[in-house]
């Protein structure tokens, strides 16, 4: 009769092993059964501690030493114009009020997903521009029954008037859409501001998001603040224009995704409140003159400031499909269109 081995007592020493390893600020993988041998948890799950470690095999930990406490994401609405280019159409020709709709349905989803494994407060803000009442109406029942903490801000663009330079850069009168965009912003900046206790996501209402976008964010913000000890600028998507020229960059490691760094961007970025009132002045530059291009200022602070953007995207910006400032290369546009219907 053939012998049957009893690995029992070797299974017992491995986990005490393995225990002990951990306290040493260790963990011992079992590459045979590709798990941490401790707690038994695969190592294509979550393996980050969200504020404590984050954890990327086979790099090993990065503790964290910036916890993310929370995230107020705002976004700036307006369903009555389809774009400050009037002449262009967005992919899939649809009425602006349908990609808002999707944008804050693809961030709610983003928001809950997260809520599961993150110790993080999250708060949804809407800055809403002359939307028609059904249109604004859609938008708060869909908010309203999300679940999430929220409010809904009517934008006055007379609030901001008299800090408001008609004449652009170049001399000539700014359109009315760009001054209320102007406007818009500018609203975005005094709320976060004077309401935000940590992360802002300032995003327009034709973004459309995966849905473990926020969750990425969020843990890649805390690993890579960590590492070089000081606050960043997240850009949500992978913008065809950043393949125009080929700029040296740096390439770092979120929680699932790459992140390169850039010196431009648009008008949707992740920051702390703290960068935001240190660069107080650059921020609200944009709102006060429209500059060219109009996101010069915040091209100001990246000099001085880490911004990073995600490879692949995690948010797509469902401009006309020409436009190089809209859908991100390698990503199926579709698939995130149909998921947020």
């Amino acid at each position: 009769m053939k012998e049957i081995k009893n690995n029992s007592k070797k299974s017992i020493l491995s986990k005490l092993l393995a225990k002990f390893s951990r306290l040493l600020g260790y963990e011992i993988v079992d590459q045979n059964n590709f798990e941490l041998l401790a707690s038994g948890k695969p190592l294509n799950t979550q393996l980050t501690e969200p504020g404590k470690k984050s954890i990327v095999m086979p790099l090993g930990e990065v503790k964290i030493t910036r916890k993310v406490k929370a995230l107020d994401i705002i976004i700036r609405t307006c369903a009555s114009v389809k774009m400050l280019t009037q002449n262009k159409e967005r992919i899939f020709e649809k009425e602006k009020i349908e990609y808002t709709l999707r944008t804050i349905k693809s961030i709610i989803k983003g928001i809950k997903l997260a809520q599961e494994t993150l110790p993080v407060k999250f708060k949804l803000i809407v800055i809403d521009h002359e939307s028609s009442d059904d249109n604004l109406e859609k938008i708060r029942h869909l908010i309203k029954n999300s679940s999430i903490e929220n409010e809904i801000i009517n934008l006055d663009v007379n609030e901001f008037k008299e800090q408001m330079n008609t004449t652009n850069k170049n001399g000539k009168q700014s359109t009315d859409n760009q001054l209320s965009n102007m406007a818009n912003i500018f609203k975005s900046l005094v709320y976060a501001k004077n309401n935000a206790q940590d992360l802002i996501y300032f995003i327009e209402d034709d973004y459309l998001h995966k849905v473990d976008a926020i969750k990425e964010f969020v843990l890649a913000y805390e690993r890579i603040a960590s590492q070089i000890n000081n606050e960043l600028i997240i850009c949500p998507a992978d913008y065809p224009y950043l393949y125009a020229k080929a700029d040296k960059t740096n390439i770092l490691l979120g929680e699932k995704y790459h992140w390169r760094k850039i010196d431009e961007s648009l008008c949707s970025f992740l920051t702390s409140k703290n960068l935001l009132e240190k660069h107080w002045g650059k921020f609200t530059a944009m709102c006060k003159q429209e500059h060219y291009p109009f996101e010069s200022p915040l091209h100001d602070i990246y000099s001085k400031e880490l911004c990073i953007s995600p490879i692949p995207s995690l948010a797509v910006h469902f401009t006309n499909v020409n436009s190089i400032f809209g859908l991100s290369p390698h990503v199926d546009w579709k698939k995130i269109w149909d998921e947020n219907e």
